[in-house]
Formats: C-alpha cells, sequence, structure tokens
C-alpha cells in the first residue's frame, strides 16, 4: 500500500521559467525553457543575418512567436512572410520551412513545440527526407559569439 506522501512525490510537478538569454554577436542560441514528454519550449536567440537551412520537424507541431526584432519566413517554395514582435507563425508538422532574423537587432524567439505521436523516420529533416540536425552545417550553423554582460530579459 502507497502512502499519501508516497503518491504525492509520484504525482506530476509544476516547473517555472524565465525567459532570459545572452544577447549575440555572431550565430544563435536554443535554450530548452522548460518540457514534458509532449510539449517543449524554447528560447532562441539568432544574431542579425543569422539563419537557418530548409527543414521540417516530421513529429512535432510547434509555433514561433517573434519578442525582439524581425524574421523572414519561408515556405517549400521560398515564399517569404515577414513577422515582428507579438507576431507568430505555427507550423504543423511535416510543413517545410526556413527563416533568417532581418533586423539589426538580435531575434529572439518564443517556441512551442508539441509530440504528434505519429513518429516518421529522423524528427528533423531536410527536403530530401533525410535527417538534419539542428547544430549541423546543412542547417547554416555558424561559431556563436556572445556579447559580454547584454541580455534580453
Amino acid at each position: 500500500m502507497t502512502t499519501t506522501a508516497e503518491q504525492d512525490s509520484a504525482a506530476p510537478q509544476a516547473s517555472f521559467y524565465r525567459l532570459r538569454a545572452q544577447l549575440l554577436e555572431q550565430g544563435r542560441t536554443d535554450t530548452v525553457l522548460a518540457a514534458t514528454d509532449t510539449l517543449q519550449l524554447r528560447l532562441k536567440v539568432y544574431a542579425s543575418g543569422g539563419e537557418n537551412g530548409l527543414h521540417a520537424h516530421a513529429s512535432e507541431d510547434h509555433s514561433f512567436l517573434v519578442l525582439q526584432g524581425r524574421a523572414r519566413f519561408y515556405d517549400r517554395d521560398d515564399k517569404p512572410t515577414d513577422i515582428g514582435r507579438h507576431e507568430g507563425i505555427m507550423i504543423p508538422a511535416g510543413a517545410y520551412y526556413r527563416f533568417e532574423a532581418i533586423s539589426s537587432e538580435e531575434l529572439i524567439l518564443y517556441r512551442v513545440g508539441a509530440k504528434t505521436g505519429k513518429v516518421v523516420g529522423a524528427p528533423r529533416v531536410n527536403a530530401q527526407g533525410e535527417a538534419m540536425p539542428g547544430h549541423s552545417k546543412e542547417n547554416k550553423r555558424v561559431p556563436t559569439i556572445f556579447k559580454d554582460g547584454r541580455f534580453f530579459e
């Protein structure tokens, strides 16, 4: 028989997070703020001009909300759409996209991702359907250079 204390310790617990990130001269950062088995919250920072390669998340719906700066999102056909502060985009699982930071200040994004339950091959794929890790050269990863003592809060 389990005690109330044992039941309480096994119960799900809330977690707290803060939207704070160091600003960048170059590159990008991707910080997981909180996560469960199905939901993940991230804070992403891209230096001005930063970008990523065309890709899709096969088993995850996700959304970006711009907190600072401006982003240009492209669909699979390379059609651009610009979004700014307090604007966002919803990207269903399997939809191809890429984006770039287009303002002189850093692009700060709040990203929410939810697993769809449909596991199909690699979690993140390029336009040919091949695995494309976020830290790869194909994803336009460059060395990260931080701005000393400067933060988004």
